[in-house]
């Protein structure tokens, strides 16, 4: 199975999101170049990319939005104090302490466990959750 078909669930992410580009495989490396619309939609095709583990081996990608974001849609962030939780974040800046794994969602390339977070970390507060 060539890196076409190991990559078929990004590939059919990126279709989903009508990437506008090109994909080619050549010397043992799967080149993806091209276009969608929000950098979100960016971002989810380099997550199903990522869900390979051999990734960082397999693919020469350029993933470009071609809708800025105003600054309003601009990402929050949250630097974690001494004595933080991710629940005690969570009521702070989404409203309920409940709404922690959407933060431990949004930070998945950088936390392993929702219970294991160190002062000084820069943590993703999610647009869409924010009240």
């Amino acid at each position: 199975m060539g890196l076409q078909g190991t990559y078929a669930w990004a590939m059919k992410v990126a279709k989903d999101y009508n990437f506008q580009g090109s994909t080619e495989e050549r010397d043992g490396k799967l080149y993806i170049k091209g276009t969608v619309e929000t950098q979100d939609q960016a971002n989810r095709i380099w997550d199903a990319i990522k869900t390979i583990p051999t990734w960082q081996n397999d693919i020469v990608a350029d993933i470009q939005a071609t809708q800025k974001e105003s600054a309003s849609s601009a990402p929050r962030t949250y630097t974690v104090k001494a004595g933080d939780t991710l629940s005690k974040i969570a009521k702070e800046t989404l409203g309920s302490a409940g709404d922690y794994m959407e933060i431990f969602n949004a930070n998945r390339d950088q936390l392993s466990d929702p219970d294991k977070i160190k002062p000084g970390q820069v943590l993703k507060i999610p647009q869409h959750a924010a009240k």
